[in-house]
């Protein structure tokens, strides 16, 4: 009998690096379980039961392996041997509907200007805070109209100002000069747009550690300093500190990419290679039952 191709997505024109070596399944599987704790304990907490989310997998599972393979060998039967779901199943699958809802902008409007308000010099102090703009200034000085039309012309500045005081982004002190509120950096739990970054920050950190394990020549960054066993104070301390230097390390970063943007005119010329990099940092701290042994460093 003749095979059918499914009928799915083509690969992304820019795949992340392909896995040269996976180690061997046995081994993936318990650190498998403890990576998806956290996240089957938000599913169930969400009320996403346990035969929603077996089927997302069963179908995110034919999807990528439908991708790794070139499009004439994408019959049922090799997708079934890949991914050990049924072709009666593959066939189900791909007649599914495909239309997905559109996927917010990668980087907002709001959070480029913001980005440029907490990284260059002309609106920020030295430890990165955005200083209080005047809402006009002459041309060549700092205000919240040249930020915003640094940004785009396509939406008038007074437009975005009003929209950023009903969100409560932002707010006028007592000279007239919009202060930008420290909340704005974070999206409000639960929206649309923390969910969003929840996904790209976790898909990108878990693909370049993948990517690590599978022996990728050029390992990425993918580093922690930890503690176990610490007293409450000096992991308070701890936190503090990790604070304070995650976010000179990313306003550093930030008005460094943003100085090169400016210099080179922040265009890249059509047809040429672009590439698309993402450093981020997290901290996490959990009780632990009470054990006889000291502090110990890992």
């Amino acid at each position: 009998m003749k095979e059918t191709v499914p009928d799915l997505p083509d690969p992304p024109a820019t795949p992340l690096p392909a896995l040269p070596s996976p180690p061997q399944a046995e081994a993936l599987l318990r650190p498998l379980a403890r990576l998806l704790r956290p996240l089957l304990r938000l599913l169930i907490r969400a009320g996403v039961t346990f035969p929603v989310f077996a089927d997302l997998a069963r179908q995110l599972y034919v999807e990528l392996a439908a991708e790794s393979l070139a499009r004439p060998a994408r019959t049922d039967s090799r997708l079934s041997l890949l991914t050990g779901v049924h072709r009666k199943e593959i066939r189900r699958l791909r007649e599914l509907d495909e239309d997905a809802p559109a996927v917010p902008p990668v980087v907002t409007l709001s959070s480029q200007i913001i980005a440029r308000w907490a990284g260059l010099p002309a609106f920020a102090d030295a430890a990165g805070q955005p200083r209080p703009l005047p809402r006009t200034a002459p041309e060549g000085e700092p205000s919240f109209e040249a930020l915003v039309r640094a940004v785009t012309t396509d939406v008038r500045p007074r437009t975005v100002l009003d929209d950023w005081l009903a969100q409560g982004l932002v707010r006028l002190d007592a000279e007239e000069r919009v202060v930008l509120n420290a909340a704005a950096f974070l999206p409000r739990q639960g929206s649309e747009e923390q969910l969003y970054y929840f996904a790209r920050n976790l898909h990108d950190h878990l693909a370049a550690a993948t990517a690590n394990v599978a022996g990728t020549p050029a390992p990425f960054l993918d580093r922690a300093v930890h503690y176990d066993r610490l007293p409450p104070a000096v992991a308070a301390r701890m936190q503090a500190l990790g604070r304070e230097a995650a976010q000179r390390l990313l306003v550093e970063v930030n008005r460094a990419v943003l100085a090169e943007l400016d210099a080179a005119g922040d265009t890249v010329p059509a047809g040429e290679p672009t590439r698309r990099v993402i450093l981020g940092v997290y901290l996490y701290a959990e009780d632990e039952a009470p054990a006889p042994s000291g502090p110990a460093k890992e």
